[in-house]
């Protein structure tokens, strides 16, 4: 359970049809739509959305829900709210996770008082430090009396101890995702134990979570020279979308945040018309309905949270970021691109493909195995996130005794060479049979499928959208290919970011 920037990819369904078409092309068109045709689809009445799909190959069921709320969703000083909710969220509710609720809630609205109190004396010009110390004792009292109270992982106990082998969350720039897997006998358990943790959370052990993320941060970013440069070159990338920032968020914040800020936030992302839920499995579609009116339907309805504002503006030219370290040189390179709902998402995908994905790929082809001058590169196609418009980025690791200069050159070479000729129609099908054919054993899986789903229904618009997506793949054509070559990997539309090895300079 944790921060990821982990992305559902919006072509799934798309190109695992067209997969199976290159493969098998007299396979009917109707089997694709019996697929569809099988997705069952209710709103409850408090706008909590459920989409189902019954496969009955195995008495088990995965259960994906989808919050529409990621780190794109934060604002300044509260960056990595998200991430940290997403912790919170398995503390366990006023009847799991608690020996006795009423007393530990005494204690725990004692400590926020405490808590905020100290801060302020923190935050004066010359604190009283007398003062901090018996106050930071009398809180870590506070802390142990409250710990008393605490059944330690109660809520992913009960889960597992019904056969959940599933149990995990992430949290990315787009959202944050909760999944469990359960025999299917314990579909109404699942529905009882989730709606609680929706309707009545208690974020105990809040403090102590919060050093967890904090430690968590020192791990990922602050002593990781690569964890940096992805930090530093996120927000060189973008000056105005909150992309700016990494999911773990500003240890200052982190530091900050309160256990107030959590239920507000809380309150306004997490109500049912911020949730989507996707079953799949071994289930009957109408008696999930039933039980996710029971128990999900007892849960207010919300509004739903305003969108993200701010868009990234056009960029002026080329930005650069140095990280220093004690690290071997590394090479990031971004240019700007819209979102996955646009039309150009597709010719992109297939021109990351083409230029950076695999042993084949021309880049690895010509830096790696050719000059030799890299040990890996590659390209990595929405970054950090893709809701919203984001980065095509390129890599790459310098072999010993080369330059992230010459690895910036070959890959230069190699994107002019795409916008002078078209890449062959063996590439291009390369592209479309292996994502295809990758995507086919994604789809044999239940958990993927669950994550499809939600992924559709929330940033493409509709579910549906997974099954009309093959006749714009099957439209990607060379000239589509290098079109978007030339529209977006110019030089005043792109940000540079290397680690520059301490000792070198």
């Amino acid at each position: 359970m944790g921060a990821k920037n982990h992305r559902v990819m919006v072509w799934g369904l798309s190109l695992l049809f067209l997969g199976l078409l290159i493969i098998s092309p007299s396979l009917p068109a109707q089997n694709f739509e019996t697929i569809a045709s099988k997705v069952k689809v209710k709103t409850l009445k408090n706008g909590m959305k459920f989409i189902v799909l019954e496969r009955h190959e195995a008495p088990v069921v995965y259960f994906h829900v989808y919050a529409d709320v990621g780190s794109a969703n934060e604002s300044y000083g509260i960056t990595g709210i998200s991430h940290l909710l997403e912790h919170m969220a398995f503390k366990g509710t006023k009847t799991v996770g608690t020996k006795n609720y009423e007393e530990e809630s005494k204690i725990l609205e004692k400590m926020d008082a405490l808590y905020a109190r100290l801060r302020v004396e923190e935050s004066k010009p010359h604190p009283n430090e007398a003062k901090l110390k018996k106050m930071k004792e009398e809180f870590e009292k506070l802390r142990q009396k409250a710990k008393e109270y605490v059944i330690t992982d109660e809520f992913v106990d009960l889960l597992m101890q019904e056969g959940d082998r599933a149990v995990n969350a992430y949290t990315s720039n787009d959202a944050t995702q909760y999944i469990n897997s359960l025999p299917s006998n314990k579909v109404e358990f699942w529905m009882a134990i989730t709606s609680d943790r929706f309707l009545n959370p208690v974020f105990r052990e809040f403090y102590k979570e919060k050093e967890v993320v904090m430690e968590e941060r020192r791990l990922s970013i602050e002593t990781r020279p690569l964890g940096r440069l992805l930090e530093d070159f996120q927000a060189m990338a973008f000056k105005a979308h909150p992309y700016h920032h990494e999911v773990i968020g500003h240890m200052s914040d982190l530091q900050a945040i309160t256990r107030q800020d959590i239920r507000d936030y809380f309150r306004k992302y997490y109500n049912p018309r911020n949730l989507t839920v996707a079953i799949v499995g071994d289930v009957n579609p109408e008696e999930v309905f039933t039980l996710a009116e029971l128990y999900f339907g007892r849960i207010p309805a919300g509004k739903k949270p305003e969108p993200v504002r701010t868009v990234e503006p056009e960029q002026w030219g080329e930005r650069r970021v140095v990280v220093e370290a004690m690290a071997q040189p590394f090479l990031l390179m971004g240019y700007h691109r819209p979102s996955v709902r646009h039309e150009d998402n597709f010719p992109l995908e297939a021109l990351a493909s083409i230029l950076g994905k695999g042993r084949s790929s021309r880049l690895y082809r010509r830096l790696v195995k050719e000059a030799r001058v890299a040990i890996e590169c590659g390209v990595i196609n929405g970054f950090p996130g893709d809701k919203f418009s984001h980065l095509i980025v390129f890599y790459a690791v310098p072999a010993r005794g080369h330059s992230v200069k010459e690895c910036l050159t070959l890959i230069e070479e190699e994107v002019d060479r795409i916008k002078k000729e078209l890449p062959g129609p063996d590439e291009l099908l390369k592209y479309k049979r292996q994502a295809g054919m990758s995507l086919l054993q994604q789809m044999k899986s239940h958990a993927r499928m669950a994550a499809l789903l939600t992924y559709a229904e929330v940033v493409l618009g509709d579910w549906r959208e997974l099954f009309q997506q093959m006749e714009r793949i099957n439209a990607v054509t060379a000239e589509d290919v290098q079109r978007v070559a030339k529209k977006y990997l110019i030089k005043k539309n792109r940000t540079i970011g290397e680690i520059v090895p301490r000792a070198s300079r």
